[in-house]
């Protein structure tokens, strides 16, 4: 009985010097971000490109859409969301698979501005995510941040942010967005690479069906209006 305790004891102590080291390594790699450029000055490059678009000229639905699919509690929890965290965690082990992040928009933003090409452990660049996710959430308001999100995230072929993605996949403006379109959207940017329409269009749908499904959860809207949504994507497959 000593000795399992005594092993336990040293598992604890490693486990604790682990985190420890991972923690600071996370914030060195943080302050060393900050370093190259503060994150005023990041903001602002960022809403000085001419395909920035406010928050304030999409359409409602693909905001609902957006929080829906990726980040349902954004306006209730702060930089992280230990609930999703745990959600995450549980589905995962359940399932034996990496199925759930539990990513906020926030953490998502942080990436964007300064972790995506970073090639850096990604346990460090997680911690260095949850450090920045804290300084953009005592700057800004969280609709600043969501358009941030839309204006940053990538939607595969080249393209970034939801302007020049609407351009190219849409023909269209963002502000122009239907329902049926925003919800497509809202879905591309979870995996680029394999939700892009250039990429796999029945792929693309499947994930707006994921995008419709949480939204009736989340009370954006009815199943009677999701229901219509899935009947127009053969409409869509059909003229795409």
């Amino acid at each position: 009985m000593k000795l399992i305790k005594k092993i336990l004891l040293v598992l604890l102590i490693v486990i604790i010097i682990t985190v420890s080291f991972i923690i600071y390594k996370g914030h060195e790699l943080y302050k060393e971000a900050l370093s190259t450029m503060s994150l005023d000055k990041k903001i602002e490059a960022i809403k000085a490109d001419e395909d920035y678009v406010e928050l304030k000229v999409l359409p409602k639905d693909y905001k609902n859409a957006v929080i829906s699919v990726e980040d349902r509690r954004f306006y209730n929890h702060g930089p992280i969301d230990i609930i999703a965290i745990g959600r995450a965690v549980l589905t995962n082990i359940i399932h034996v698979d990496f199925l759930e992040g539990g990513s906020t928009i926030t953490q998502q933003v942080a990436k964007n501005l300064y972790f995506i090409a970073t090639d850096s452990n990604a346990a460090y660049r997680k911690i260095a995510e949850v450090f920045m996710a804290y300084d953009l959430e005592k700057s800004y308001e969280k609709d600043e941040i969501l358009e941030f999100y839309v204006n940053t995230i990538y939607f595969g072929d080249g393209y970034y942010g939801i302007k020049e993605a609407c351009e190219v996949y849409l023909n269209k403006k963002p502000s122009d967005m239907t329902l049926f379109e925003a919800t497509m959207m809202a879905g591309i940017p979870n995996a680029p690479s394999v939700y892009a329409p250039t990429a796999n269009i029945d792929l693309t749908l499947n994930r707006q069906q994921k995008v419709i499904s949480t939204m009736v959860e989340n009370e954006y809207l009815s199943q009677d209006d999701a229901d219509k949504l899935i009947t127009q994507q053969a409409d869509f497959l059909e003229n795409f």
